[in-house]
């Protein structure tokens, strides 16, 4: 199928007025990311702050305008390119980076959305800040005068059965339900980013209201 169909077919999969649907563009090209934003996308997520920033001049001239979202790791040497042009950072998972994401916005006269990437099923593969210290650093980011906290982010153990993930989605549902439960001061927690190609709609049953989708929409990454 085309990437406008694959689109369709995933946006009759979900609920688009209760779900942000952000199509995950790493090692795609430019010219697909062109079609995808023609099909309806609004919201692209990089891994990688480079590719981003090599992407983004294209998608301008192009006349298309898109959020950007860094859904990948965000070292902190990297803070100072990524600020300027991300919508939302899913990867903030230690106050070290949180602080230098705030000094950067700082600067630039920006607030910075960001969400707390947790490692909820605990693997030593992934990033992300442990299930039990998520709620302590997110206590500490909302002190954080340019840096606003919405939400969380999750990436589940891959699996060719969605099913057996759900329990990881139901204990990640809770902890956002907590988080929205504290209140905090200087956030706005709004976003539980979880699901991708082979388990969104798993993801979205039990909560998920942002999906980042990279695979069904674009098929296999060109390396």
């Amino acid at each position: 199928m085309s990437i406008a169909q694959n689109i369709a077919e995933i946006k009759r999969n979900i609920d688009t007025t209760k779900v942000k649907l952000v199509a995950v563009t790493k090692n795609h090209s430019v010219s697909a990311m062109l079609e995808a934003i023609a099909a309806g996308i609004t919201a692209v997520g990089e891994n990688r702050v480079q590719e981003m920033l090599a992407k983004h001049p294209d998608i301008q001239a192009a006349g298309k305008q898109v959020e950007w979202h860094l859904i990948g790791h965000l070292q902190t040497n990297k803070v100072r390119q990524a600020v300027p042009l991300a919508a939302l950072i899913h990867s903030v998972d230690s106050q070290r980076l949180a602080i230098e994401i705030d000094k950067t916005a700082g600067k630039l006269g920006k607030r910075q959305d960001v969400l707390l990437q947790v490692n909820v099923a605990d693997e030593e593969s992934k990033f992300g800040i442990e299930l039990g210290q998520a709620l302590v650093l997110a206590k500490q980011i909302s002190q954080l005068e340019h840096v606003r906290l919405c939400g969380l982010m999750t990436i589940a153990p891959y699996t060719e059965n969605a099913e057996t993930v759900r329990p990881v989605f139901k204990e990640f549902y809770q902890l956002f339900s907590e988080l929205k439960a504290l209140n905090l001061t200087n956030t706005d927690i709004k976003w539980l980013s979880m699901g991708m190609t082979n388990d969104y709609m798993v993801a979205v049953e039990e909560g998920a209201n942002l999906v980042r989708i990279g695979t069904g929409i674009f098929g296999s990454r060109q390396y």
